[in-house]
Formats: structure tokens, C-alpha cells, sequence
């Protein structure tokens, strides 16, 4: 409906104001003569939401507000404002305002009393600039309506997580931020204020649902809200009237729109009609109408940046500033708690839990005494397991290889041995032994710890494992050289005893093989012995040379040859008879 649009004049007009503003040192409240007031007794609907619900369109069913979920785009700027001045289409009107988008609604806004904590219990009244420089707003604006007669915040308010006020179900326009993120807009049963499983962070009243899913919701709101218009018509002034008025809403990703126009009632402004259509034009889905109607006031940076009824120029014109109840502040990020629920310390935003505590304000426990089991104790709402256990809740022993408290200590077992959660001692295999299962049993000695003595012929070596006595001897392995020897001495004995006693029919290859080059041995070793005494024989008798025996003649005529050797034997007889060739000498 509203296009945004500049005019020289008005831009101008706005400057001169400015300046004009700077030099208005002493400014006073202006009086609460123009103030709407939409419920004429009380201050809200009185019957239950079952009534919303039955006077809501069917297409609605059960479900009396909608829910968005909050975008969480980080960084800077937290937020961007504009001012913008447009004409209101069929009126010779013009309007001028703020429009400002909040990228990070959960952890960059907040509903804050006037005047600060505690505004509220005190029915006091504040301008925004004053509440808003002491929360350190970079912007802010009017939040819920409130009694003017004695400043009592009316309706619901939230406030960084504490419940301020509680309207006991009474159906206003509701805006309020859960703690997951979750942006809310309509009418909230108590039950839904008091949720505890996903509660308010921020929560504020306002008067009349605008829109709804992205629709004009004007006249539903006026069922749900009041049903007595047509006797008193209260209620319809106010949607009808032109005034000053103050906004929330959101777009489609979940950024949240704050919007302002400045007015005085019956003689500028918007209606609320022209202020739903003029945020639908700029792709708003929910919105709800804050203020009860009137001044509105807008800051920036802690100072007033809304005109022109922020100057003080008593007339039928222009208004000051008034003091009003809650007010929407656009911080840096925050935590939720700021002080982390005294558990954690919060950093751009986002709260560092201390151990033992978690959730985005750091207000949950991870344990409680019960929670330890058998095997732990809770201590700064963290279980420490007993040695040997961990877990969350220590309800888990220690995985294979660790022991000790928080199982992190590393165990020395070799060849398979388990070591023990708590002390970390290990219990060895069979057939294995020592402080980290790292010797082998001794030779005669088998089974867990090498405790049993092996029962095997002959003093032999047993299985290390099973105590079986067909184990093969492979050496002493740590026993005594006594054991050993005698194992081996019979074994060898009991070998060489059976193969003596085989009968082979024939000799193998290899024995074959072994025999004949043996034989080849003994056959190259005798010829070369001949060889050596014959070379010797050689050079001892050169030739021309012959060397002859001497025999005494007289042991020849006697015969005595020699022992064993008969003077009438043959060899007697002509063993060392001289051929005719020597008997010449």
C-alpha cells in the first residue's frame, strides 16, 4: 500500500527540526491528554482462549498464534534502521518513522522495564531515551501499553528471562522470543506463558493482532479482543483513529522488524489499517501493534531520533516525548541470562559453561547425586567416576587397554594378558606369566600363572598351555640343565634304539648319495697318498744308486731269519739267496 518515497520539503523540514532539537536543552513530559485507551474497563479481554478459538477462523483450528523460527545471522551490524517519510495513498497525508531489522532477535533484543529491573514492581513511568541508555540500546522504541492513571505494566512481560508480570490469561496481542529461538505472535494461554520446557525469554502485550500469515488479521483481533465493540465502541476508535503508533513483526527468513511512526492522535499518523498495509508491503508475516496509541518515541545510540513529535512545542502540533512502560531495546548480543545463571561467563553472546554445567544460560546441572550410579559421586554438578568407571553417569567400565580413574591411564599386558580397570594389574594366559604377562612358562611347568607341573615320561617338557606331553624339545627355555639334559639324552636314546631295530629294504637317495661320495672321498684320498710316496720315493734314491739290506752271514747259515720264521721254510731258505748276477761279489 505505502511506497516509500523522499519529498524535498518534508527532507528539509526534517533537517531544520534537528537542528532546532539540539538547541531544546530543557524539554518536559507531554500530557497524557491524547492517549487511546482500546479497553474501556479493565485492561483486557476478560473471557478464556477456548473464546479466541471459537471466534478464530475454522482454517485455524485449535491454534491461536503462530510461531516462526528467529534467524541467528551473526556479525555486525546487529541491526540496520532507516528513516523513511511516504504519503498514504487516498489521504493527503504524509508520514514519516523508522523501520529497523534486528538479524539476531534471540541474543540482540529485549524487553526492558522502565526505567530498568524492577520498573515494572514500582509502577514507574520513564522515557525511552532514559530507559533505553541505561540498558545501552543501540535502538529503542515503545513496548507494551500500560495504566495511566497509576504506570502499572499491563499484560505479560518477560524480561531477559525473568517473569515480570503475569496477566492471568487475559487475551491481548502477544510478541515474545522462547528460549530456543522461536518467535510467537497472537493470544497465549497461561499455560503456554508458563511453559517451562521451552520458556519465555522475552514476552510483551500489545493490542490487536495485524497481521497474521502474512494477512490483514484486524478484525479477527477485534472478536478475540473485545466483545462488547458495538456497545461502547471503544475499541474501534482506536483501530480507526489517526495516531502515533509503534510495531513488531517479522519477515519471512525470521529477522525481526521494529516499526515507528511518529503522530498525534486525531491529527497524525496512521490508522491500524494503513499500518498493516503498509508492513505487508514490506514482506512483514506476523505483526502486532505495541503501544495503546499516542506519542511514540524512537532512539538511537541512547539519544532521541524520532521527530517531529519528539520536540517540545506545546500546540496542537507537535508533542514531547512521554513517559510510557516497557520499551523494545536493540543491544549487542547478550546472554540469556546475562550472568550465565552464575555458572559461566558470557562472550559475544553465547555463555562458556563452567564444568559441570551446560545450556545456553549454563542452568543446567550435567549430574545430580542420584544421577552417579553405584560408581561415581556429583561434584560441581559433574559425576566423577570411581577408578576403573566412566561414563556420564559412571555406569560404564573402563574400555580394554585402560584403568584407572578416568580410565585414563594405559595398560602394559602383552601376549593377550587383561589388565584390571581399577589397579591395572594384569591376569595373564595360560602359558604365560610375570608383572606384564611378558615370560613364557618355564620348561615343566604349564597353565594360568604357570602353576601346574607337567606329568610327562622322562622329565620332558610339557605344553605350555594345555600341559600336553607331545611337545617337541626346542631347548631348555629357562629350565634347569639337569631337566633338560636328561629329556634330550632319553629321547635320543629311544631315536637311535628304533632305528636300529628298523629293517630297510633298500637305501633311501639321500643315504645313497652320502655313501658313495664317501666312497669317492676315500678312493681320491688313497690315490693321492700313493702319488706323495712315490714322489718322495724318488727324490730319497736318485737313479744309478741302489741301496741293499745287510743281512750277517751268520744268521743266514743259522736260519734265524727272523721270529715265527723256520731256517727249512721256504722263505728260510731263499728269501736273501743272491741271484747269479751279484755272486761275483
Amino acid at each position: 500500500m505505502a511506497k516509500l518515497s523522499v519529498n524535498c520539503y518534508f527532507a528539509c523540514l526534517l533537517i531544520w527540526l534537528d537542528i532546532w532539537f539540539l538547541e531544546c536543552k530543557s524539554i518536559s513530559s507531554s500530557l497524557d491528554d491524547d492517549l487511546l485507551s482500546p479497553y474501556l474497563y479493565g485492561h483486557g479481554p476478560s473471557h478464556s482462549n477456548r473464546h479466541v478459538r471459537d471466534c478464530q477462523p475454522v482454517v485455524h483450528g485449535n491454534v491461536t498464534h503462530q510461531t516462526w523460527p528467529a534467524s541467528h545471522h551473526t556479525g555486525v551490524p546487529v541491526a540496520e534502521s532507516k528513516v523513511f517519510i511516504s504519503d498514504i495513498p487516498g489521504t493527503s497525508r504524509w508520514v514519516s518513522g523508522h523501520l529497523t531489522v534486528v538479524h539476531d532477535p534471540l541474543r540482540t533484543l529485549s524487553v526492558l522495564e522502565p526505567g530498568g529491573p524492577g520498573g515494572c514492581g514500582k509502577n514507574k513511568r520513564e522515557e525511552v531515551e532514559e530507559t533505553a541508555r541505561a540498558g545501552k540500546c543501540l535502538y529503542a522504541q515503545n513496548g507494551g501499553f500500560f495504566a495511566t492513571r497509576n504506570g502499572e505494566c499491563l499484560g505479560n512481560v518477560v524480561s531477559n528471562g525473568v517473569l515480570v508480570k503475569n496477566s492471568l490469561g487475559l487475551q491481548n496481542a502477544q510478541f515474545g522470543i522462547r528460549r530456543d529461538g522461536t518467535l510467537v505472535f497472537g493470544y497465549l494461554s497461561e499455560e503456554d506463558v508458563l511453559d517451562e520446557a521451552n520458556p519465555f525469554v522475552q514476552l510483551v502485550s500489545g493490542v490487536v493482532w495485524l497481521l497474521r500469515n502474512g494477512q490483514v488479521y484486524i478484525n479477527e483481533s477485534m472478536k478475540a479482543e473485545c466483545n462488547s465493540t458495538q456497545e461502547t465502541g471503544t475499541f474501534l476508535q482506536f483501530v480507526d483513529v489517526v495516531s502515533a503508533r509503534t510495531a513488531v513483526g517479522h519477515d519471512k527468513e525470521g529477522k525481526l522488524i521494529l516499526f515507528h511512526i511518529n503522530g498525534q492522535t486525531k491529527h497524525r499518523g496512521m490508522t491500524l489499517w494503513e499500518v498493516a498495509h503498509f508492513l505487508k508491503d514490506q514482506g512483514v508475516i506476523n505483526a502486532i501493534n505495541l503501544d495503546g496509541g499516542g506519542s511514540s518515541t524512537y532512539v538511537v545510540n541512547g539519544s532521541l531520533a524520532s521527530y517531529p513529535s519528539d520536540h517540545c512545542v506545546v500546540d496542537n502540533m507537535w508533542r514531547c516525548p512521554r513517559r510510557v512502560s516497557t520499551i523494545l531495546c536493540v543491544h549487542q548480543p547478550l546472554c540469556q541470562p546475562e550472568d550465565c545463571s552464575g555458572h559461566g561467563i558470557c562472550q559475544d553472546g553465547i555463555c562458556q559453561c563452567q564444568k559441570g554445567w551446560s545450556g545456553t544460560g549454563c542452568g543446567t546441572a550435567l549430574c545430580h547425586p542420584a544421577s552417579c550410579g553405584a560408581h561415581g559421586v556429583c561434584s560441581q554438578g559433574d559425576c566423577v567416576c570411581d577408578a576403573g568407571w566412566r561414563g556420564e553417569n559412571c555406569s560404564q567400565v573402563c574400555a580394554l587397554g585402560f584403568y584407572g580413574d578416568s580410565c585414563n591411564q594405559t595398560c602394559a599386558c602383552s601376549n593377550g594378558g587383561v589388565c584390571d580397570p581399577v589397579h591395572g594389574s594384569c591376569t595373564c594366559l595360560s602359558g604365560f606369566h610375570g608383572d606384564s604377562c611378558e615370560q613364557k612358562c618355564p620348561l615343566g611347568f604349564y597353565g594360568l600363572d604357570c602353576g601346574h607341573l607337567c606329568n610327562c615320561q622322562d622329565m620332558c617338557p610339557c605344553d605350555p598351555v594345555t600341559g600336553s606331553c607331545h611337545a617337541v624339545f626346542q631347548g631348555e627355555r629357562n629350565a634347569t640343565i639337569h631337566r633338560a639334559g636328561h629329556c634330550l639324552a632319553s629321547q635320543m636314546f629311544a631315536t637311535w634304539k628304533e632305528e636300529a631295530h628298523k629293517s630297510r629294504p633298500y637305501l633311501t637317495e639321500q643315504s645313497w648319495m652320502i655313501l658313495t661320495g664317501l666312497l669317492t672321498s676315500l678312493l681320491v684320498a688313497s690315490l693321492l697318498g700313493h702319488l706323495l710316496t712315490a714322489y718322495r720315493g724318488s727324490r730319497a734314491n736318485p737313479p744309478g744308486r741302489q741301496d741293499y739290506s745287510y743281512v750277517p752271514l751268520s744268521d743266514i747259515n743259522s736260519g734265524a731269519v727272523g721270529p715265527g720264521v723256520q731256517g727249512d721254510s721256504p722263505l728260510a731258505r731263499g728269501a736273501f739267496e743272491l741271484d747269479d748276477s751279484d755272486s761275483d761279489e
